[in-house]
C-alpha cells in the first residue's frame, strides 16, 4: 500500500472530504500537526515513510530529499510556488515536483489593489481615528495621480497592471525577463530599470517569484532610491526584502509606509518592529484568500498527486464523481 504525507494547512479543515477520495486509490494518509509549514527537521522525521506528498512552504532542502528517497516519487505543492523545495536536488532524485500555477492570480492582485487603494483615500487611519472618538479628516489623493511601479511581471504582477489601469495611473514595470509589447501596448505601461522604477513610483508593487536574482532585491540600497513618501507593498516572497533595512526606513521617514503580507520568517515574530507600526498594514500571509480558488487548488493538487504516483485518473471533474 502507498503511502501520503499531507502537510498543506489549507486542506485540513476539509480532509474528512479528501481522505475517503484517496482511500478509494489504495493510498494510506499521514496527517502529522503543523501550524504554518513543515521546517527541514519535522519532515526528517517522516523520511522513507511516504511515496508521495501534497504540502504547503513545507522546506524540501536536499538533505530532507536524499532521506526521502527512493520511496518518494511525487511532491504536489499545494499552490503555485515551489521556492521551498530544491528543484535541482528532486530532479537529480527523480522526484516530481508538480503545482498549480496562476493559482491565486485573481485574489491576490485584488489584495495588492485593496491595499493601494488604503494608503490612497487613509481608510484605516480615518478609521481608527474614528474609533478613537476623533473626527478627523486625513487627507488623501487618488490613484490617477500617482505612478504605481510593477517588480515581476508574471501572472500576478500583470494582473496587478490591469486592474490599476482602470483607476488611471501612470504605471511602470521591471522584470529580468522581456514583457510582452502587446501587453505592454494595450496596458499603456512604461518599462524601465530597477533604479528609475523605484525613483519614479509612489507606488512599489513586488510580484515576482522568489529566486536568487530576486532574493533580498529591496535592500538598503534599492530602498534609498525611493521616494520618502512611496509606499511599498509586497504580496510575493519574504526573501524578496531586506525586512531589516525596510524596518529602519520605515522608523527613519525614509519610506512613508508598506503593505505587508509575507515575511522573512513566518510566522512573523512576536517582537518584531513592524508590529508597532502604524503606517504598516500586515496580514499573514493570506492574500490568496478565496473559497473558490483553494477549492480549485484542493482538486487539482490531489490529482497532481495521483498523476505523480502513476495512478490512472481522468480530469478534475471525473475525481470530484467520487466525493460522496
Amino acid at each position: 500500500m502507498k503511502t501520503v504525507l499531507i502537510t498543506a494547512t489549507y486542506m485540513f479543515p476539509f480532509l474528512d472530504r479528501f481522505i475517503p477520495i484517496l482511500e478509494q486509490f489504495g493510498l494510506k494518509v499521514i496527517v502529522p500537526e503543523v501550524e504554518e509549514r513543515m521546517e527541514a527537521d519535522a519532515l526528517m522525521a517522516y523520511a522513507g515513510q511516504f511515496d508521495g506528498t501534497i504540502c504547503g512552504d513545507d522546506r524540501y532542502t536536499p538533505e530532507v530529499l536524499a532521506a526521502c528517497a527512493p520511496r518518494l516519487k511525487v511532491i504536489a505543492k499545494w499552490g503555485t510556488g515551489i521556492d521551498s523545495i530544491d528543484l535541482d536536488a528532486a530532479e537529480k532524485l527523480g522526484i516530481k515536483v508538480l503545482n498549480t500555477p496562476n493559482a491565486f492570480t485573481v485574489p491576490v492582485s485584488e489584495s495588492v489593489l485593496a491595499a493601494l487603494l488604503c494608503f490612497a483615500r487613509n481608510l484605516p487611519w480615518m478609521d481608527d481615528a474614528m474609533k478613537r472618538g476623533e473626527w478627523k479628516k486625513i487627507s488623501g489623493h487618488t490613484l490617477s495621480e500617482s505612478t504605481v511601479g510593477v517588480i515581476g511581471v508574471g501572472n500576478i504582477g500583470k494582473a496587478v497592471l490591469r486592474r490599476v489601469r482602470g483607476f488611471g495611473a501612470r504605471l511602470l514595470a521591471y522584470d529580468i525577463v522581456d514583457i510582452a509589447p502587446d501587453f505592454l501596448l494595450e496596458n499603456k505601461v512604461e518599462t524601465t530599470d530597477l533604479r528609475t522604477l523605484l525613483e519614479q513610483s509612489d507606488y512599489v508593487c513586488l510580484c515576482p517569484s522568489l529566486t536568487p536574482s530576486s532574493r533580498q532585491l529591496i535592500n538598503a540600497e534599492s530602498l534609498s532610491w525611493m521616494k520618502p513618501s512611496a509606499v511599498l507593498v509586497n504580496a510575493s516572497r519574504g526573501p524578496v526584502v531586506e525586512e531589516a533595512a525596510l524596518i529602519e526606513a520605515l522608523q527613519n521617514g525614509r519610506l512613508r509606509g508598506a503593505a505587508l503580507d509575507v515575511f522573512e520568517f513566518e510566522p512573523l515574530p512576536k517582537d518584531s518592529p513592524l508590529l508597532k507600526m502604524d503606517n504598516v498594514l500586515l496580514s499573514p500571509h493570506n492574500t490568496n484568500s478565496s473559497p473558490y480558488f483553494w477549492e480549485r487548488v484542493h482538486w487539482n493538487s490531489i490529482r497532481n498527486l495521483l498523476m505523480g504516483l502513476d495512478i490512472p485518473v481522468g480530469d478534475i471533474e471525473s475525481l470530484k464523481k467520487l466525493e460522496k
